[in-house]
């Protein structure tokens, strides 16, 4: 699995993981980079998406988060890492920091998949609305990927979003939940959003300029919350809690 990281480890700072999107990652490096201005930040790529390699067998939304939780505490020290992600890969994050001991926060960027949301026909008819508010080039810088991808992974893989209750893994959590939101997102409503974060056990909401892939129109716009939740989380940490709800 393909992870790139930017920045350096500084002393006190969490380090910051971000998932890819459905099944597209290069959009994600510019705002990958600003966060490189305080600690050290990584891309991480899942199995047969982008740069990584290919899994032996198609996976289920499991077996990537079972692949993000295994990277994640693998990283060499024993420091906190905040764990993120940016639309689908919101929902592996979710999934992937229930059981790991390395997570001491998430930050859902753009969380999916909406409950009012849950056919095909619906999803494109929203990313239809929402991609009129996003900025010129950005399905022009998803198309190699998407390639690499191919049609049939990326319908299997927006099938198993579409299948999947983000709710679920973020009420388990017993780490502070930072929920990121574009004020123009036109795929995740933004009542549900609210409810997303209210239903965490350490929950915030912070409203982004932009619609759904504000990380591309304004990459700098979450680097500021994202470093003042990370110090949220340090000071989490310390104190003693669960990690997950029974």
């Amino acid at each position: 699995m393909r992870s790139r990281a930017v920045g350096r480890a500084r002393p006190g700072v969490p380090e910051v993981a971000i998932v890819q999107g459905l099944g597209v990652s290069e959009y994600l490096l510019p705002a990958v980079a600003t966060l490189a201005t305080w600690t050290r930040a990584h891309l991480v790529e899942l199995p047969g998406l982008a740069g990584s390699g290919e899994p032996p067998y198609p996976l289920e939304l499991a077996d990537y988060a079972e692949s993000v939780r295994a990277w994640v505490d693998a990283q060499p020290g024993d420091a906190g890492f905040v764990l993120g992600g940016h639309s689908a890969g919101t929902q592996t994050a979710a999934h992937a920091a229930v059981g790991s001991s390395r997570v001491i926060g998430v930050a859902l960027a753009a969380p999916t998949v909406d409950p009012a949301v849950r056919g095909l026909l619906q999803l494109a008819w929203r990313w239809r609305r929402d991609g009129a508010r996003e900025p010129g080039g950005l399905t022009a810088s998803h198309l190699g990927e998407w390639r690499r991808a191919g049609p049939r992974r990326l319908l299997r893989l927006t099938r198993l979003c579409l299948a999947d209750d983000i709710g679920q893994p973020v009420r388990r959590l017993r780490v502070p939940v930072l929920v990121l939101y574009g004020a123009d997102d036109r795929i995740s409503d933004p009542g549900w959003v609210s409810n997303l974060a209210d239903e965490a056990y350490d929950g915030e909401l912070a409203l982004m300029p932009g619609a759904h892939t504000f990380v591309w129109s304004d990459p700098e716009a979450w680097s500021e919350p994202l470093r003042a939740f990370a110090a949220r989380c340090l000071r989490a940490a310390a104190a003693p809690h669960p990690a997950v709800e029974p």
